[in-house]
């Protein structure tokens, strides 16, 4: 055995509580002079520690004149507000006889109710913990629109105009988004995702602005007000099918490329698919499918990738397609899988022919009878060198993108609908920006 013994850990040495540390009053330039503790909220009765005796005039030094109050919101205690009632003397210049008031500078922006460290407070609960400004009013005892107004004024200066927030964007993700769900005014907007992230496998994709409208004069707008050092930076963007995007890429950003995702490419074809068993249904039974009809029972099964079938649903699947009568939604199946196929082959190049081989079978020729299916490959024909450019650049899809969307969907139910655009955009940006390492590094 070793005769070294191991140190005896020191005992922690137990101090007086000190108010002005506990509550983080000494980083406001105050001290606590005396408190009253409700059950609600705690009141501290503050001064400040150093003086503001120099005229803001003529620059001399002045002497004591009166006192003033005022009263600042600061960071609660739990879910317990805690207000601060600071007595703060006026000062006399000798010099010019100007009269001023200590300006409390440390303690909150000019005019604010809210101490500056509330509202750091309150900018971290609506970024990191997803709160709502009515949430975080409420536990502050304070008015929504105070704290709305505080929030969105801190995370634009800190957070959205970063003068570095755009660089590094290499892979863009365009899409519509519907930000309110009324009849009126335009409800649509187009959102701008970066990729890179997600392509590069560094971290999540993010939200880089949100703009009024849906259309291709929206987005070329957006890409010309931006630098000419980002558009040259610019190598893919990944969009829907609407041609008005890739339109607007082509003019603003010519050498970038344009990729269809696989899941607006695998979603068209099973809208198709959808329409194709909807059509052959009401040619059936005269109308829209019933509880016990084969083709209406079997819709979700129909959207079901092959190597997910059960013994039993692909029982369920010959017994449908043994029938005659649903001979076009057979086929309108068959491509719709084989497209699923080619975007799950792990290899890309394998993948890239089984793609090819089905836009040239529909290019080829579809009987007339199978509508949808012609739609299909006339869409895919069009956006052919798009849809193929996902093999050249893998990990570029739109998914990400929707997953911005969803994200954006539950701010929305978090705050119970919005109903300016210019708040929904704010927050959003705060929402699904990308924001916390630089707001982990402020706290």
């Amino acid at each position: 055995m070793s005769d070294v013994t191991s140190p005896t850990p020191a005992t922690p040495k137990i101090t007086a509580p000190d108010v002005n540390t506990f509550a983080r009053i000494d980083v406001l330039g105050l001290q606590v002079k005396a408190q009253q503790v409700w059950p609600d909220k705690t009141i501290l009765y503050c001064a400040p520690v150093l003086p503001d005796s120099t005229c803001p005039a003529c620059g001399a030094t002045g002497g004591w004149h009166d006192t003033f109050t005022r009263w600042f919101t600061h960071v609660p205690v739990g879910r317990s507000s805690t207000k601060l009632q600071v007595q703060a003397p006026r000062y006399r210049c000798r010099g010019c006889g100007k009269v001023w008031r200590h300006r409390l500078k440390t303690v909150a922006q000019p005019r604010s109710k809210l101490t500056r460290s509330a509202v750091w407070w309150a900018l971290r609960e609506v970024v990191l913990d997803h709160c709502s400004i009515s949430a975080v009013a409420a536990v502050l005892q304070t008015a929504w629109g105070t704290v709305h107004d505080a929030v969105t004024e801190l995370g634009q200066q800190v957070l959205i105009d970063l003068p570095d927030r755009l660089e590094g964007v290499k892979v863009v993700g365009v899409d519509e988004h519907c930000w309110r769900h009324t009849h009126s005014g335009d409800k649509y907007v187009t959102v701008v995702i970066d990729l890179t992230p997600a392509r590069d496998k560094t971290g999540p994709a993010r939200l880089l602005d949100l703009i009024e409208g849906r259309s291709k004069q929206v987005f070329k707008s957006w890409l010309n007000a931006q630098s000419l050092g980002f558009r040259a930076a610019v190598e893919i963007v990944a969009m829907d099918g609407f041609t008005g995007y890739k339109s607007a890429t082509a003019e603003a950003v010519p050498d970038a490329t344009t990729v269809m995702d696989p899941f607006h490419v695998v979603a068209l074809a099973g809208d198709k698919l959808n329409r194709t068993r909807q059509r052959v249904q009401r040619e059936l039974t005269g109308g829209r499918g019933l509880r016990n009809d084969p083709l209406y029972k079997a819709r979700r099964l129909l959207h079901t990738g092959v190597n997910l079938l059960t013994t039993r649903q692909n029982t369920r699947l010959d017994t449908l397609f043994a029938s005659e009568d649903h001979a076009e939604v057979e086929v309108t199946w068959s491509v719709y899988q084989s497209i699923i196929a080619a975007y799950r082959d792990k290899d890309r190049t394998a993948g890239r022919r089984a793609l090819t081989r089905v836009i040239n079978s529909l290019k080829a020729g579809v009987p007339k009878a199978l509508i949808e299916l012609a739609q299909l490959g006339r869409t895919l024909h069009k956006r052919r060198d798009d849809i193929l450019a996902f093999f050249d650049h893998p990990g570029t899809s739109n998914g990400p993108t929707e997953a911005i969307n969803g994200r954006l969907e539950h701010l929305r139910g978090i705050a119970l609908g919005f109903r300016n655009l210019a708040h929904y955009r704010l927050r959003s940006l705060l929402e699904a920006g990308g924001f916390r390492p630089q707001l982990h590094s402020h706290l």
